[in-house]
């Protein structure tokens, strides 16, 4: 079986880049990110200092027909860019509801890149949802904004557990309905 092309998966073009499946030869540049503490900190699951075979695990994770989340790379390749510069997923939560996430990698912050993911993947809308839902830490206005901006609504104040800083951190949740 050729895991390579995860044929229920879309692409998805965002704005200068293309948002694909994950690919084998990803896995060092996904770890290279990953492997970044500034990256880990923002994340729920992403461990610091990032453990041999992580990077490698997470595409066989996202490669399984099996599956519960879908994962896209930030990839401009083709414009000449990089060939991942962040990641964004969407985890089925119920019938019609997926929840959002997403990391940039700390060179291309402050770009647009993590808007554009996030504009893309609403329009696309690959999991017919009628709701999507986002968490993010609360030491992370940025991310606040991205989601703000791709209208996405404040539903309230929650917690999480970061492996990456061994802590529970207060989060905020978002949502945005879609037709």
């Amino acid at each position: 079986m050729n895991m390579e092309l995860t044929p229920s998966q879309p692409r998805i073009e965002a704005d200068g880049f293309l948002l694909r499946p994950l690919r084998g030869s990803d896995a060092g540049l996904i770890a290279l990110h990953m492997g970044d503490e500034r990256v880990a900190r923002m994340t729920r699951t992403i461990p610091h200092p990032l453990p041999p075979g992580a990077a490698e695990a997470l595409v066989t994770r996202a490669q399984s027909p099996e599956r519960a989340e879908d994962l896209w790379a930030m990839d401009a390749s083709r414009q000449g860019g990089a060939e991942v510069m962040g990641l964004i997923g969407l985890e089925r939560l119920a019938e019609g509801q997926s929840q959002v996430a997403f990391w940039v990698a700390p060179a291309f912050w402050n770009t647009g890149v993590a808007s554009a993911a996030l504009t893309a993947i609403v329009a696309a809308n690959p999991h017919g949802c009628q709701t999507l839902f986002a968490e993010i830490f609360q030491d992370s206005p940025a991310s606040a904004r991205v989601l703000t901006n791709a209208g996405f609504a404040y539903l309230g104040d929650a917690e999480s557990y970061s492996v990456a800083r061994g802590a529970t951190v207060p989060t905020w949740t978002y949502t945005r309905k879609l037709s």
